[in-house]
């Protein structure tokens, strides 16, 4: 500002009261040199808000969640001690903390549509989350040659998750694809591996061993990895999707071997039929043989029983018991005259054959014998 216009500005103040254009440069204005009512704050507390400002902006903590471990990284070097869930300090720009998902996670190796879910809650700057903390992510099937070179698309769901005590040293070692460089590849090299032994007819009719040989394999190549970085829970074969025309020849041989055992099942039921009617046949012929033998022996044990009487009582004849019976019927004849008097009587000598006694009106005719 020019010089006049000071001069002006300072004539223009107020002096204090009164008319006096004499200013008292002598006395002491209240409030110190600022004019009046100004405050001057304390040193130390330029320091304190100086202190709180660094740390907002620079941030010397971190917060290490449950499920989480975090590796503190001092000048480019990891340290090999894992920090666990809590508060932990570093110094800034030399130092600094990477926060390390350390919860079960499952991988699908599938063409199919999935619902994927995480946890409620993601954690900043949490290496290896794939913006799913711990949860399910999908890949592509994977494509593998059978025995004859057709291709077959392999379905598989991993269950795993980083060791939290050795992460520093497989981060360190694998780096933040960990997971691709230890589960995808030894997977997808697994895969290829048994599938390549069969051929595309053959892998649904194995699929329980080739799960089982799936599921041991890939544990062993991770198991033998330096470390142990990764524990395996769980190998699952999904599904094996077939080209389309193996399984279309799948399905035709299928059917036939269905017709088959319908053919199979209508033969063994036509043979236990016939079995069983021969069983039938077979009992009625023995019922039948049963009966036949019954009735010879009934007729030939009354015909023995008859001979033997007829012997017993040809034993016990004689000329005179014939003589006797011989008069008895005569005696009997003569009774019938006196009923009958036209009656013929015609008399054997001898008496070996029966007396006839016949009437002569025709009305009667009896036979009598006489033994």
């Amino acid at each position: 500002m020019p010089a006049d216009m000071n001069d002006y500005f300072k004539k223009k103040q107020p002096n204090g009261g009164g008319n006096n254009k004499t200013p008292n440069n002598n006395k002491p204005t209240k409030g110190g040199g600022n004019g009046g009512g100004g405050f001057q704050a304390p040193s130390w507390l330029f320091a304190i808000v100086a202190i709180i400002g660094a740390v907002i902006f620079f941030k010397p903590f971190t917060i290490i969640n449950s499920g989480e471990v975090g590796i503190k990284v001092k000048t480019g070097k990891f340290d090999e001690t894992p920090l666990y869930a809590g508060l932990h300090f570093y110094i800034p720009v030399i130092q600094n903390i990477i926060s390390v998902n350390t919860r079960m996670r499952q991988v699908i190796y599938s063409n199919q549509s999935n619902t994927l879910a995480g946890d409620n809650y993601k954690s900043r700057s949490t290496l290896g989350s794939d913006n799913l903390e711990g949860g399910v992510k999908q890949v592509r099937a994977i494509p593998v040659l059978d025995k004859r070179g057709l291709t077959v698309n392999i379905d598989l769901a991993v269950q795993y998750q980083i060791r939290p005590d050795t992460a520093p040293k497989t981060i360190e070692l694998w780096g933040s694809s960990w997971e691709e460089k230890i589960i995808n590849s030894k997977v997808r090299e697994v895969v290829r591996d048994v599938i390549g032994q069969y051929t595309a007819e053959k892998l649904p009719e194995m699929r329980n061993e080739i799960a089982t040989a799936i599921q041991t394999k890939v544990t062993q190549k991770i198991n033998s990895l330096e470390g142990q970085p990764v524990i395996l829970a769980a190998v699952e074969l999904r599904n094996i999707v077939l080209p389309q025309k193996i399984r279309e020849k799948i399905e035709q041989l299928q059917a036939e071997k269905q017709n088959v055992n319908i053919a199979e099942q209508q033969k063994e039921k036509a043979k236990q039929d016939a079995q069983k009617n021969a069983e039938i046949a077979r009992g009625e012929a023995e019922r039948n043989r049963i009966v036949a033998q019954g009735q010879a022996d009934k007729i030939r044990i009354e015909a023995e029983e008859q001979a033997k009487a007829n012997r017993l009582i040809s034993s016990s004849l004689t000329r005179e018991l014939l003589e006797l019976e011989q008069i008895k019927t005569q005696g009997k004849f003569n009774e019938a005259l006196k009923v009958n008097k036209d009656a013929q009587i015609f008399l054997t000598p001898g008496g070996a054959v029966p007396n006839i006694w016949v009437d002569a009106k025709g009305k009667e005719q009896k036979t009598i014998s006489a033994q």
